[in-house]
């Protein structure tokens, strides 16, 4: 499963494809993590930037309460942020 749910708490892996036309989520991606296209490139952290700003809006958390617990300099990235019923709502229709 490409995300986990503990202590109000979602920890969600991600396979980033930077340098893309829009953000967007396209489905999962092998077994174990949701594939996301980000607009900004992969330079100096702006592809990282942008993702974050993405599950913000998305998600409506903040984009300061979204963590990376690995991936900062991989396409394969673990985030983890706070539990909203927009999250909720979202991994029920992938």
């Amino acid at each position: 499963m490409y995300y986990s749910i503990e202590d109000e708490t979602v920890i969600l892996k991600i396979k980033a494809q930077p340098a893309s036309s829009k953000n967007e989520f396209c489905g999962v991606y092998g077994d174990d993590a949701i594939k996301v296209r980000i607009k900004a490139p992969a330079v100096e952290g702006a592809a990282n930037k942008e993702l974050v700003k993405f599950l913000s809006k998305s998600f409506k958390v903040s984009k300061s309460s979204i963590e990376f617990k690995s991936g900062q300099n991989s396409k394969i990235k673990i985030v983890k942020f706070p539990l909203t019923s927009e999250f909720e709502a979202w991994s029920k229709g992938i």
